[in-house]
């Protein structure tokens, strides 16, 4: 497996696979490539099917404006490339509009890229690739899933998860102090301030469901707006985990040292996801953003709570099983709905995770990696337009 730093990543919203990547895309081709008098660039299947929602033309337009160059963007919606929903083509064009030089790769979900449209590890850095092979290593060395990550990590992955955190958090504070319509068309007023607000007039573990699902809301409407963010593992799931490690802070009082453990070890679970199956919605729909974000926030949970590496594993597996089918079908391609409430729900649910996970003494019968094998092929086997093309489910509905 390679580094946690692939699962966090700084960047702004809406999508990562279908913003940052291309995003990412477009300043490595531009910059190869300035002899050029001008691009094309194509988008294919999932790209181009909700790319104009997801700003996937702007964040190419905005690259190619910094070098005062001007594209072009095709749109073919009906063409999926083989190698993976995510295509895009970049041209290199002439005086005369000729393609002089062409490149033709894939996002593959959480911002990165693949020529090839398969996952590659950029840097492998864990030897083992599977929960129950990392469950009895920390057994074996009577350790926990943070330490078992610092082994492994450079030395100095706990500054990098540090800024993460800081990122995660001065989103959440943006978030509820923003009030006002959420661009893209869907005229969806921001919720999270008013929930807030609201919040205070509650006590106890109301008050705290509350505060979830605002802290939630805060970073999803953040990144639906375009706002910096930190994909965990996904912009369109990005607001689960910050609103869990928020909730614990700021009730319970956890140090910023046991908040980045805390990160290491979701970062750590997220990395088995993304290896053994797929974050990517335009390959297994929802249940590979927002359950994968649920896994994490519940195991960070178990573990800010003293929980064992059985129950983190446990609590892990509840996350995303029971998000297992989730569909991606974003109304009008926006990150919107149901993207932002499923952001609020599925932190409510890694709550209900890690305190039952916390209750049981760990053990259980279906474990985390056939969890993940379950999303996998279940994401196989949904339809296409169930993945991140706005042709199923409520996106044709509404």
């Amino acid at each position: 497996m390679e580094s946690i730093k692939e699962i966090y990543k700084i960047g702004y919203g809406p999508s990562s696979s279908h913003t940052m990547g291309p995003r990412n895309a477009a300043q490595k081709f531009v910059k190869e490539h300035l002899e050029a008098d001008s691009f094309r660039v194509t988008l294919y299947g999932s790209l181009a099917a909700t790319g104009k929602g997801h700003l996937t033309n702007k964040a190419i337009e905005d690259v190619c404006a910094l070098y005062h160059k001007p594209v072009t963007i095709v749109w073919e919606p009906q063409i999926f490339l083989p190698q993976h929903p995510n295509g895009i083509k970049f041209e290199a064009l002439d005086s005369n509009g000729k393609s002089v030089k062409e490149w033709t790769t894939f996002s593959i979900g959480g911002g990165d890229l693949s020529d090839t449209g398969k996952r590659e590890p950029k840097t492998k850095r864990y030897s083992q690739s599977s929960m129950a092979r990392i469950l009895q290593w920390c057994r074996n060395n009577g350790s926990t899933f943070w330490e078992y990550v610092v082994q492994h990590e450079e030395k100095d992955i706990f500054d990098f998860l540090a800024e993460v955190w800081k990122v995660m958090k001065d989103a959440v504070e943006r978030g509820l102090e923003t009030e006002g319509v959420i661009q893209g068309g869907l005229k969806l007023p921001r919720k999270a301030a008013s929930y807030h607000v609201k919040a205070q007039g509650y006590q106890g573990t109301l008050q705290r469901r509350t505060h979830v699902f605002a802290y939630a809301l805060a970073v999803a409407e953040e990144n639906a707006s375009g706002g910096l963010v930190v994909t965990a593992p996904t912009c369109g799931s990005c607001g689960v985990l910050p609103a869990v490690l928020y909730l614990n802070q700021k009730h319970y009082d956890f140090s910023n040292e046991r908040i980045i453990r805390a990160l290491a070890t979701a970062g750590l679970i997220g990395n088995i996801i993304k290896t053994n199956a797929s974050i990517s919605g335009a390959e297994v729909g929802c249940q590979g953003e927002i359950g994968s974000a649920c896994a994490m926030a519940s195991a960070a949970a178990v573990q800010l709570f003293g929980g064992s590496v059985a129950q983190i594993e446990y609590a892990a597996s509840m996350g995303i099983e029971h998000f297992l089918g989730l569909t991606c079908d974003p109304v009008g391609g926006l990150v919107q709905i149901p993207c932002i409430e499923r952001n609020a729900f599925a932190a409510g649910r890694a709550i209900d995770a890690n305190m039952f996970a916390l209750l049981s003494d760990g053990h259980h019968l279906i474990s985390f990696d056939t969890v993940v094998e379950a999303m996998k092929r279940t994401g196989h086997d949904l339809p296409r337009l169930y993945k991140e093309t706005a042709e199923g489910g409520l996106a044709v509905l509404m």
